[in-house]
Formats: C-alpha cells, structure tokens, sequence
C-alpha cells in the first residue's frame, strides 16, 4: 500500500486555528522567525511549524491571524486538499518555495490532530518501526572562516559529525584543521541556492580541495554549471547528494545524473502526499535519503526527526538538536543516534 493511503482516510474535525511567533537569535547577523500553526477541534490541537525565512512575511501573517476558514469533518485526504486550494500568504512570498514551507505547516499539523483524535502514533498509522536516528550537526565557519564553531561543538561531544558549508574563503589551516576533526560527515556547497545570504557560486578550486581533503565525505549541492566544475567532479557522482532542489519527484528525476542518496526536507516537499510519494519513489528506485532542517524554532525539528526516524534513521540526518543552531549550544545535549524514550503517544510530535 502506498504510504500516503495509510494516512489519507483518517477522519479530522476541525473548529479552527490559530497562529503563533517564535524568533530565536542564530547568529549575530540572523534573527529566525518562524509560526506555530495550531488547529483545533474536539477538544484537542495539532501543531506544525511554518520555517517561511522571510521576517515580513511572518509578522504580516501573524496579525492578520486566522482568516481561513477550516472548520468541518473531513477526512486528512480531503483537508490537504482543502489546503493547497487557498492562497495562505496575504501577498505572494518573496521566494515560491515559501508557498510550500507554509502548506507543510497546516498538513503537518492537521496530520498530528488527526492521529491525536483517532488514539494514533504517526509510526502506528504508518505500520513502521521507529529506530535511533543518526544526526549530523550543520554549521557554517564565519567569515572569515574560523574553526571555533566546530571546535566549540566538539568540546561539548568528542563523538559529533558534522555536515558543513564550504565556502571559497577556506584556507589551507582550515582544511587541514577541519581534516584533523575527523568529523566531517558531508560538505555542502551551496550551490544551488541563488539570490539568498549563503549563496557560493561554482568554484573549482574548492571543489577540488575538499574532495581531495574528505575523500569519503557526501558532497551536496555542487553547481556543475560550468565545464571545470563538472570535470573536478566528474569521478565524484557516487557521493554527490542533492538539497535545495527537491520539491517532488520530478526534481530527483530531473537531476542530471541518477542520484545515490537525496535530502528529503518534509517542509520543501511542502505538501503531505508528496512526501510519502517521495519516500515511496526513493524505496523503490534503490536511492537513499536523510532529513535536513531548516533552523525550526519550535516542533518543527522533532517532527523532521520522527520522520527520519521512521524512513531512514541510518543515514546522516542533519537534524541535530535545534540547540546546536544557538551560537553557544549548551552541555548535556543529547548525543546521536538520538532516541525518543516513547513513539507510542497519538500524535506526530517528537517527545521533548
């Protein structure tokens, strides 16, 4: 059976819902927004996280407060439906992708209300075994780079991995400061994201350099747009991985070469059925996945965790505890693989 099936026909009562901000400092050029949606009904609530990275539209958004009208019996099939037919952002979004990002919110949430009001865990629903998940921590090192905050990390767990953001400013001490951690798991190139903060156009030279450095590190999100990039990587596809461009299938099947492992972000996907399509495709077809974030404030990251958990917890997820996004993660974190004490509680939360 389809995975999307197991959860279509679950029956949902909606009264309303409602919108709540959450901002957390992340670095000391970055304030992170983001907008608990909580819908009710029969006495009980969902939560899900909308990571939308535009300030603006999250303050617009949450004054205007609940202006949808959700209410009804329905079943989980016919809300998400319900959902992707409304225009849910008062003005079109700076970025198209956000339009998914905030569908994730309401479908993730009504998925956690249906399950509460039918006596359901998410891994009950999903006839799956959740098992300890994997986790990598994703950084970025400055400009101009420094190794503190991997070092920082590492002070507070010797036994942390990392997926890191390569960028052309890394020097020789750098590499071989980074190399000498022995903990690098995956490099991010950042190479598809344009017109954003953490933009890192095609660079040979890098590339080189890390491949040269990590032989056995994944290599995500190379830009292959020019000749000299893709020659530097062209021994390099097994372990070249793929991130900010997968929206759906069509995206894992347009990329330009059949891909070993992909990151699978349930809110880029955006919409519940094509999540589980998305899982479903890659079990099939022999592909790998991991989770990623997206810097969530609040349930958000657990419920990415559930998920891993569920679909591929052996990979590197990089879903570390939201606590190492801080610019100084606290001791006493909880070290990978990270396990939940009980799956069993209806819902889609992970336990705090």
């Amino acid at each position: 059976m389809a995975t999307f099936d197991l959860l279509s026909g679950i029956p949902i009562s909606v009264d309303g819902y409602a919108l709540h901000g959450l901002s957390a400092e992340v670095s000391p050029e970055f304030v992170r927004h983001t907008t608990i949606v909580e819908i009710s009904g029969a006495g009980l609530t969902g939560l899900g996280e909308d990571v939308v990275y535009t300030t603006e539209e999250h303050l617009e958004y949450q004054q205007l407060g609940a202006v949808h009208d959700l209410a009804g019996n329905r079943t989980l099939g016919e809300f998400c439906e319900l959902i992707e037919s409304l225009d849910l952002f008062p003005t079109p979004p700076q970025m198209e992708a956000s339009r998914l990002y905030r569908i994730w919110a309401f479908e993730s949430s009504a998925l956690d209300l249906a399950l509460r009001q039918n006596g359901l865990s998410l891994a009950q629903a999903l006839r799956r075994q959740p098992k300890p998940m994997n986790y990598v921590a994703s950084t970025r090192l400055g400009e101009p780079p420094t190794l503190e905050p991997v070092s920082k990390r590492l002070a507070l767990d010797p036994t942390l991995r990392f997926k890191l953001d390569a960028t052309s400013s890394w020097t020789p001490a750098i590499f071989d400061g980074l190399v000498g951690t022995g903990a690098v798991d995956s490099i991010d190139f950042k190479g598809m994201y344009k017109g954003t903060s953490v933009d890192q156009a095609a660079d040979p030279l890098l590339y080189e350099r890390v491949v040269e450095a990590f032989p056995d590190a994944w290599l995500e999100d190379p830009d292959l747009s020019s000749a000299e990039a893709m020659a530097v990587l062209a021994d390099q596809h097994q372990r070249i991985t793929w991130d900010a461009p997968i929206h759906s299938i069509a995206d894992i099947e347009a990329l330009p070469f059949a891909p070993r492992m992909v990151n699978i972000k349930p809110s880029r996907i955006g919409k519940l059925r094509g999540l589980c399509d998305a899982y479903d495709y890659c079990a099939s077809n022999g592909i790998g996945a991991y989770g990623g974030g997206q810097t969530e404030l609040g349930v958000g990251r657990g419920q990415a965790q559930y998920l891993a958990a569920l679909f591929h917890p052996d990979t590197p997820n990089d879903l570390a505890p939201s606590a190492y996004n801080q610019i100084d993660p606290p001791a006493g974190l909880p070290r990978s693989p990270l396990a939940a004490d009980d799956l069993s509680a209806p819902g889609f939360r992970w336990p705090d």
